[in-house]
């Protein structure tokens, strides 16, 4: 059994979105429902949300797309590598998040309980 943690967090690192979901998704399946309904000036991810109906949309939100793209794509698109190196924010995130015990080793065997801790452990992020 495992589990994959969704995040979307603002430009200092602090989570504002979370989404868990089977292992075996993919990241891609909940990327819409992380960005959506945030006014950001620059959206950062890895390759694994290089797809095109993601970026068209962050595109038409007004954000920057700061998406490398993968190697297999025919046009490979141009992105801004000095500011794609603030994501590891998000990566930092998560291994604050690592710190929490419960959440590290997954006590919890139903997806909602286990979410429920990692949401009380955000909180804990935002706190300190």
């Amino acid at each position: 059994m495992s589990t994959k943690i969704h995040a979307a967090t603002e430009a200092l690192g602090l989570p504002i979105r979370l989404i868990g979901s089977p292992g075996q998704r993919s990241d891609i399946a909940f990327a819409h429902d992380l960005v959506d309904g945030f006014e950001a000036k620059a959206t950062l991810a890895d390759k694994g949300y290089d797809a095109d109906h993601l970026c068209d949309r962050i595109i038409e939100a007004g954000a920057q797309l700061i998406i490398p793209p993968k190697r297999n794509r025919k046009v490979q698109r141009s992105y801004d590598t000095e500011l794609y190196k603030e994501r590891n924010r998000i990566e930092r995130f998560f291994n604050k998040l690592k710190q929490f015990r419960r959440v590290a080793t997954r006590y919890d065997k139903l997806l909602s309980n286990f979410m429920g801790f990692v949401k009380l452990a955000a909180i804990a992020i935002w706190l300190k």
